[in-house]
């Protein structure tokens, strides 16, 4: 996999170290004692609990590689990069549903460090690319899973 720039709040540099942090030191050695312990069962052909936690294993390794690569390819952003004219990475942002009237505030981040459910949009998802470099008034249409939706952009404030 190609290495490339992944831009990054200095809280989800953070965030992301940490992670690494536990998953390289307290997640690993959980999961080898579990292969340690699925082992002495017997026979590790039959035995799914040592499959379970190979696959686990796997999957945690997967994870270890990807943060080891964002985080070595990471640029983090400085608060003076971080404009409120428009929307950027880093930029606080208040939506308004034109049709709904509902208003939301997202933190617009890199992919690497999107969190939706926590309000930290990703400048690649439909509604971020849909808004990034546009203005405080401006009204973006963005194709979601549920149809055309118009937002309209409230304010612009630094994440």
């Amino acid at each position: 996999m190609s290495d490339h720039e992944v831009v990054l709040t200095k809280q989800g540099f953070k965030e992301l170290s940490e992670e690494l942090d536990y998953l390289s030191s307290v997640k690993r050695e959980e999961i080898a004692e579990r292969i340690k312990d699925a082992r002495e069962f017997g026979d590790i052909s039959e035995n799914s609990e040592y499959n379970e936690a190979k696959n686990e294993q796997a999957k945690l390794e997967m994870r270890i590689e990807k943060l080891e690569r964002d985080l070595r390819n990471a640029r983090v952003l400085q608060g003076s990069e971080i404009k409120t004219d428009a929307v950027g990475i880093g930029s606080t942002v208040t939506l308004k549903d034109v049709k709904k009237g509902k208003s939301f505030k997202y933190i617009v981040v890199g992919s690497a460090e999107a969190d939706p459910a926590n309000s930290r949009l990703s400048n690649e998802s439909p509604v971020g690319k849909a808004i990034m470099g546009r203005k405080v008034n401006e009204t973006v249409a963005v194709t979601t899973p549920r149809g055309n939706v118009k937002y309209k952009i409230t304010s612009i404030k630094k994440g």
